[in-house]
């Protein structure tokens, strides 16, 4: 690590004149209504070895910003090493600082509603008993998934367990959860999850030159995670319940922050719960470990409505990350600037596509109106505009910005060489970037020695110097999950030795253990390896065991597609697969647990089991530290 170039600072100098460093309002909201914490928020994970979570490591985030961090950035990196438990207003409660997330707790008649239990178990499992400790043992009566990403239900396992849903616990979830659940998780979790590690910085050490924060909270973390389904959906526009005494206005809210997402208003308690629709922070329409894109005009389109009907009868505001807002003036302002803020990006994107500027040019160009733009809670700390750019156009007109060169390019290490060769060679082309490094044109050096570093992993000269520039870049950087990426981007760089994959990058057996058989053979789909399997032909009937039952689904193979349906293909079928739930689970990483299970019998295979060995090993195995940085 080096230390912070001189355009660096000049670009933090700019960033403290031109914002309000002297408004200390949300410190203020941050800390409000503090009833207690745990020290440094740690906990243990139960598996042992490194701390599920810890505050301890961000001792260092006090006093002034030092010069590799962007100001900006150390101010919201100072909020969100806030922790404990706090009272948002009578009957409210959250627990902040204990995950990447919050927990929201609203007191009922009988017990407890737990909104968005955390990412993991030992996460949610701290958090409630820290608010017990607090505020009585009172039972769950309910858990409430806002929407379906893994840091708001993972660590439902910390408050409930299945016996509890038995007993009548209802689980309550937006329309389409458990599909965009497994969607995102499952079927995309191999490359989401190495692009993660950027975005979150999950290998980065915390410290002013590396690790600050993740825009929407600290960290991470790490433990056990788990999945129990959703006993309720809500399905209509707006739904009104009564649950353990409190009224509930469910406000759904499909494409926005998640694909399956809502809002909620509790009248009685006048409080709006807008989830991750209205963070402290300009948030990404699509992240940078890779997602569907997010529908910025159905975003503002939703936040208009909230505005609308939940605004003028609430009296605090609360989201699913970062702290609350109180009093109607502040939260109609608020409300409004973050619609403004999706709408003037949607809007201003489809112009200036209109005019034929492609998705780098718009990128470029486009800023947020100089009052919007000053607005603490408007700036990029999650997402960025050049990066929102790009998920405004992608969702309208898909990644290719219309200019035939682009419409069949080379692939980058092929392209790479050739682009050295024209730029004179990888001598000429370092030399070039070195001066350029200089002079401060960071974004130049990377994308000029992307090329050489492409054409030769093995040119150090290259490497260090893209690492030298990526380092500055993430010193700059505004938002974390730049910064993030551009730190552990040099990382890669500088190392000598491939990045090995921290706890977290593989998918949990537990979570695939639970999996609806029908979900599970997506997931394997996804694995079929199409030209070694185009000339296989089978049906196969696969069916999953467990206490309530059998589930069977029939599978056809054919040009290298697999396909199924609930049900058997009875006589007609080559094979029938029979397994355990448990089984399910640990033969989740593919080919290899498969065929080891076939070898020691463990799998029940009744028929043309050859067949089915050669349906298994079409099946690929997936690297989840694939490259990144080089071909």
């Amino acid at each position: 690590m080096k230390p912070a170039h001189p355009s660096t600072l000049a670009s933090h100098d700019r960033m403290r004149r031109d914002l309000d460093f002297t408004d200390r309002r949300d410190y203020d909201d941050a800390q409000r209504g503090f009833i207690a914490t745990l020290p440094d928020a740690h906990n243990d994970a139960d598996s042992g070895g490194a701390p599920s979570w810890s505050m301890k490591p961000y001792g260092f985030l006090r006093g002034e910003s030092p010069d590799t961090v962007n100001p900006s950035l150390w101010r919201m990196s100072q909020l969100n090493a806030i922790h404990g438990l706090f009272q948002v207003t009578e009957r409210v409660y959250q627990v902040r600082g204990f995950s990447l997330a919050n927990v929201t707790f609203i007191e009922g008649d009988s017990g407890v509603i737990v909104v968005d239990p955390l990412q993991f178990t030992e996460h949610a499992r701290e958090a409630i008993r820290l608010y017990r400790a607090h505020r009585g043992d009172r039972p769950v009566t309910a858990v409430i998934y806002t929407h379906s990403h893994r840091d708001h239900y993972g660590g439902v396992r910390g408050v409930i367990g299945p016996d509890d849903v038995r007993r009548g616990v209802e689980v309550i979830a937006p329309f389409g959860f458990t599909e965009e659940s497994f969607s995102e998780s499952i079927l995309a979790g191999v490359p989401m999850r190495r692009r993660a590690l950027f975005q979150f910085g999950w290998s980065l050490e915390p410290g002013a030159m590396a690790h600050v924060d993740s825009g929407l909270g600290k960290a991470v973390g790490r433990g056990g995670d788990g999945f129990i389904a959703p006993t309720k959906l809500i399905r209509e526009p707006v739904e009104r319940h009564v649950i353990d005494g409190v009224e509930i206005v469910f406000h759904l809210t499909p494409g926005t922050e998640a694909p399956a997402d809502m809002n909620m208003h509790y009248p009685g308690l006048r409080v709006l719960n807008l989830a991750e629709n209205a963070c402290h922070t300009m948030h990404n329409l699509c992240p940078l470990r890779g997602a569907k894109t997010r529908d910025s005009l159905a975003w503002a389109h939703y936040l208009n409505q909230a505005l609308d009907q939940f605004v003028p009868h609430v009296d605090a505001l609360v989201v699913q990350h970062h702290w609350p807002v109180w009093g109607s003036d502040r939260i109609g302002e608020y409300v409004a600037g973050q619609r403004d803020m999706y709408r003037y990006l949607h809007d201003q994107t489809l112009r200036l596509m209109s005019h034929g500027k492609t998705p780098r040019e718009i990128g470029e160009e486009l800023m947020l109106p100089g009052k919007l733009s000053k607005q603490w809670f408007a700036r990029g700390y999650y997402g960025a505009v050049a990066h929102n750019v790009n998920a405004v156009y992608a969702h309208y007109l898909g990644p290719y910005e219309g200019n035939p060169a682009h419409l069949n390019a080379l692939p980058p290490e092929h392209g790479a060489k050739k682009y050295v060769e024209y730029m004179g060679g990888a001598d000429a082309v370092v030399a070039r970037a070195r001066k350029d490094f200089e002079s401060g044109q960071f974004r130049w050096v990377v994308e000029a020695l992307n090329h050489v570093v492409f054409a030769d992993p093995s040119n150090r000269a290259a490497r260090e110097l893209s690492a030298d520039a990526m380092e500055q870049l993430g010193y700059q950087a505004e938002s974390a999950t730049w910064r993030n990426s551009y730190l552990l981007g040099a990382r890669e760089l500088r190392s000598t030795s491939q990045a090995s994959a921290p706890k977290g990058v593989s998918i949990s057996p537990d979570v695939v253990s639970i999996l609806p058989l029908g979900s599970f053979l997506e997931y394997l789909g996804i694995r079929v390896n199409g030209p070694k399997a185009q000339d296989l032909a089978a049906r196969f009937d696969w069916q999953l065991t467990d206490a309530s039952g059998t589930d069977s689904h029939r599978i056809t193979l054919s040009n290298g597609a697999l396909n199924h349906l609930p049900g058997a293909h009875g006589t007609a079928a080559d094979a029938v697969v029979r397994m355990s739930r448990e089984q399910l689970g640990r033969l989740s990483s593919g080919r290899d647990a498969l065929l080891a299970a076939l070898d020691a019998g463990q799998l029940e295979v009744e028929g043309d089991a050859g067949l089915f060995r050669q349906f298994v090993e079409c099946l690929d195995e997936f690297d989840p530290m694939f490259n990144i940085l080089e071909p």
